[in-house]
Formats: structure tokens, sequence, C-alpha cells
């Protein structure tokens, strides 16, 4: 089977278990399951699961360590399941690599409801126009083909000197942008010393590689993308589930809690000091910001 339609489930409760099988069985999955954290971690190694629900409070080891060993060989998608529905233990959940949460009792429309939200964001690697984010208004040249070949003719039919972008003739300005002007590359955003690749879904600070989760990458490059716009966190939220635009979905405070862990996350490992911001700015009250 294609292994976009193979789950792994993680959990010692039988009922619950099964339920969640029935679920994702009726969701089209091919589903295996696991009842110890260790034998979670080598189904997951074994299927290539493009889902895995993981319940916190296993037998042998507990969620949080077999998702850090999950995330050593393993890109799939984790939604983490568990009846503690402290905060702590939702900022544990995403920073040892789950992309997603929900607190027992959950419904099982809700379950269905977010792993379908989680396969329409592009995977680890997806290539350019596979789900990969487009280009907006906003960034100009800062995505897309780059800067014209030296020598290309522009519309007026006069060659363009090295360096303007196509479509421009030699004695036009190019536009402003909040980006800077990358290297001809498709998909590539480049700011303060941040490269984000978004056909290759990788992202340099002043030449080193950051290693980060799905979701923290896919925030990363809404706010390079958005430049100077405000994104709002129910904004953030709906660009997670892979929603283009607002169809009335519930957001509820949690999802914009878990918005801010995950950038709580990504300011970390990009080292940003969010009192003097770099790349990312706090719009206090709304959402963030690049930072310009």
């Amino acid at each position: 089977m294609d292994g976009s339609r193979v789950a792994v489930i993680i959990e010692d409760d039988q009922d619950i278990r099964e339920l969640i099988k029935v679920v994702l069985a009726q969701s089209g999955f091919e589903v295996h399951t696991a009842g110890t954290g260790a034998a979670g971690v080598e189904a997951v190694r074994s299927h290539r699961p493009a889902v895995v629900t993981l319940d916190l409070g296993l037998p042998d080891i507990d969620g949080f360590e077999a998702a850090r060993r999950i995330r050593l060989f393993s890109d799939c998608y984790i939604i983490m399941l568990t009846a503690r529905g402290d905060e702590l233990d939702t900022l544990l959940g995403l920073e040892t690599g789950a992309d997603d949460y929900l607190t027992k009792p959950f419904r099982p429309r809700e379950l269905r409801a977010r792993v379908g939200a989680l396969l329409r964001r592009p995977r680890q690697g997806a290539v350019a126009g596979q789900g990969t984010a487009a280009p907006v208004a906003g960034v100009g040249a800062a995505v897309g083909a780059g800067p014209a070949p030296s020598g290309t003719p522009s519309p007026s039919g006069a060659s363009a000197p090295s360096g303007t972008p196509a479509g421009l003739g030699a004695g036009t300005p190019a536009p402003s942008a909040a980006v800077e002007h990358p290297p001809a590359q498709e998909g590539l955003l480049v700011h303060s010393g941040l490269c984000l690749n978004g056909a290759m879904r990788t992202a340099e600070v002043d030449g080193t590689e950051l290693e980060l989760t799905r979701t923290e990458f896919d925030l990363l490059l809404a706010v390079m993308e958005g430049g100077k716009r405000v994104l709002s966190k129910a904004e953030l939220v709906r660009r997670l589930r892979g929603e283009g635009y607002d169809v009335g979905s519930y957001i509820s405070d949690s999802d914009e809690r878990t918005i801010e862990v995950h950038m709580a996350n990504l300011r970390r490992k990009l080292g940003d000091d969010p009192r003097s911001p770099r790349w990312i700015k706090t719009v206090r009250g709304i959402g963030y910001r690049l930072a310009v």
C-alpha cells in the first residue's frame, strides 16, 4: 500500500487502540498497532507510516521518549494523545517532535479531521508543485525564478543587464520587498542571513542548516512569505491545517496556544531574541510578522 495511507497506533489501552484503529481504517488507512513505546518505535521503522498516534502514558518508555526515537529516522506526522491536559505536557510533546496534540477523551470526528489536515501539508522533501506554498504578493522577487540571466530580452526588446529581474527594463527600478533578493533558485527566500528553500524544505542561518520540525518549517515559511504583513494566530492555524482561506472552521484557544509554543521553539532554534528580533516579530494580541 502507498505509504501515505499507512498509520501506526501506539497505545496501551486496548479499547482506545481499537477505537482509533476503526477511525483510521474508515479513513482508508492500513493500520498497525503497538501496545508499548519500544514496539511502537519498531512498528514505525518497519511500516514507514505517514501518520502515528502516540499515547503519552505507555508502560515502558513514555510518549516523549518514543517521539524522540521516531524523529531520529522518520518524518511521519505524530499526533500525541493523553489524558493529561497540562500545558507543560503540550509544550514537551511539541518540543519532542509531535505535530499535533489531542486530550482524551477526544471525538473520533476531531481525530479524523486533524489527520486529514496534517496530510494536506507538504511532507519533508516535497518537491515544488506538490503542496509547497506558492509565491504570494508581498515578497515580490524573493520567490520564483530569481534574476534573469545576462542578455535576457525585456518586453521592449532591449537586453536587461545581469541581475535585473525578467520583465524589467534597464532603467526600471526593481520592486521593493521585505525579503532580500535570493540567488536564482526556485522557491528560495532570503532575509537577514536566513535562507529558506521552500522546494527542498531546508533552512539555514548564516550557512548552518537548522533541524526544524515540519510544523516549525511551515510557520517560518508563512512568516517569510508574509513579509511585513501581520499573520494572526488563527490564520497560522488554518495554514497548518492546509486551509487556503477562512472556511469557517473552529479554532480554539488551545489551537492558538499551540502556535505560540511552536513559535517559541522556532525562535529558540533560530537563536532569535523576541525582545530584539532578527526574523520573527510578535505583534502583541494579534500574531506575527517578519522583522524588517
